[in-house]
């Protein structure tokens, strides 16, 4: 259900209750009177208001864009409509990803707001890392949705004119693509004032970025890949923050950054989210070595999640491909067959290489640009915290300088191994 009448304002408590008493079919989701829900507001702090509202039958979530990035104030103003693309978002990937993403109840325009069905007893994937816990479902989940997301929404699976209207209907998305291009591809390589880091420990390590020359074109590179090539539509903030679980479902949130670009830019931040949950579970240890398990369980949850999504992708374009890319009748009989196999495994080392580079830009925004990870923040030790951050980025530029030294998933978690104890030299 959609509506767009009246104007925006922002919904506190007891305005959000009265509008959706005014609305018979999630009042009959919630169930009792109005005056009797409970109403918790749980949002993150980042970007806007998120309430969980239950009443005597059951309960729904609501999520409402705020004017400004919520983190900062009103000083960094951004505009209502990603509401609207996070809900078109949700919508397409209900489609092609059915059961992997919250169902749609309500969205009001006007307001910026959607209500969505409550996950219980489902939580933040990253709150569970943190606690070293593991998901049996992840992988095969995370997959399915990255596979049939990204390549449905490709030019191997449409038509360029299906193609081209699906770009349009997210090009007016820039505003969170500009937050992209430049707290990811930009300011932890420069003085920005929103930049922090664990100081004083990683100061060097913050200069060292600021002058790596080589490595302002490696990331470069990559935010020019971001900005121009719309490889298919993107969730644009795929990490374990935007992911909910249990040990039998996932489920995909938040998509308001969604857009069409380069689909390792998706890819690379699942694989990104998993190394920094590895190299920060030792700083979580109470004594040494109890986490072992579960940073086996992150890493090969790591090689998993590629060569899933690769299988599931190929598989796709094999049995699926409708798009006006590589047509058809160019590949006749045994002979176009083979070569056509030839140039889809092709396909997927870009890719791969793509998602290489895209998880260490990831990775390094995380620990210098302005949104952290609260699985380093919340190691209590900062000299801790710093170590394992550093041992992220030793590995995070590594990938993004010598992509080429990364052929195989296998070659990141086995260089993600090799530093679980390095010692590096910190800041005093």
């Amino acid at each position: 259900m959609t509506q767009g009448q009246g104007d925006y304002r922002i919904l506190q408590e007891a305005a959000l209750r009265d509008y959706l008493a005014g609305l018979p079919d999630l009042k009959a989701i919630l169930g009792g009177e109005p005056a009797s829900w409970a109403i918790t507001e749980v949002g993150d702090g980042n970007l806007n208001l998120v309430f969980i509202v239950k009443g005597a039958r059951g309960g729904i979530a609501v999520k409402q864009a705020l004017p400004y990035v919520r983190l900062v104030g009103e000083s960094w103003p951004l505009p209502l409509s990603r509401a609207h693309y996070e809900y078109l978002a949700l919508s397409r990937q209900a489609q092609l990803a059915p059961g992997l993403v919250p169902a749609l109840l309500h969205h009001n325009e006007t307001l910026a707001l959607t209500v969505m069905e409550l996950l219980e007893p489902h939580i933040i994937m990253r709150k569970g890392l943190v606690a070293g816990a593991q998901y049996p479902r992840f992988v095969d989940d995370i997959t399915t949705f990255m596979a049939r997301t990204l390549f449905f929404t490709s030019d191997l699976a449409l038509t360029a004119a299906d193609k081209k209207e699906g770009i349009a209907a997210f090009a007016g998305n820039h505003a969170l693509c500009k937050i992209t291009e430049d707290l990811i591809f930009t300011d932890p390589y420069r003085i920005a004032e929103q930049n922090r880091w664990t100081a004083p420990y990683l100061d060097g390590l913050a200069a060292a970025l600021r002058d790596d020359m080589e490595l302002h074109v490696a990331i470069s590179r990559l935010k020019l890949k971001f900005m121009a090539s719309p490889e298919a539509l993107l969730h644009g903030d795929l990490h374990t923050g935007s992911i909910m679980v249990t040990d039998s479902q996932t489920r995909v949130i938040d998509p308001e950054f969604a857009f069409y670009g380069p689909m390792g830019f998706d890819v690379g931040a699942v694989l990104a989210n998993l190394l920094m949950a590895y190299f920060a579970s030792a700083g979580h240890e109470r004594s040494p070595g109890e986490r072992r398990a579960f940073e086996g369980w992150v890493l090969d949850t790591v090689d998993k999640v590629w060569n899933g999504f690769a299988r599931k992708f190929l598989d796709l374009w094999r049995a699926e491909a409708a798009g006006d890319a590589y047509p058809v009748s160019l590949f006749a009989g045994e002979k176009g067959a083979a070569r056509l196999e030839a140039e889809r495994q092709a396909y997927m080392r870009r890719l791969f290489a793509d998602t290489v580079g895209f998880a260490a830009a990831k990775t390094i925004r995380r620990i210098f640009g302005l949104a952290h990870n609260i699985d380093f923040e919340l190691i209590e030790d900062p000299r801790k915290r710093a170590i394992s951050e550093a041992r992220a980025v030793r590995l995070a530029r590594a990938m993004m300088m010598e992509t080429g030294s990364f052929p195989a998933i296998a070659d990141v978690t086995i260089a993600a191994r090799k530093l679980r104890d390095w010692q590096p030299e910190l800041s005093n």
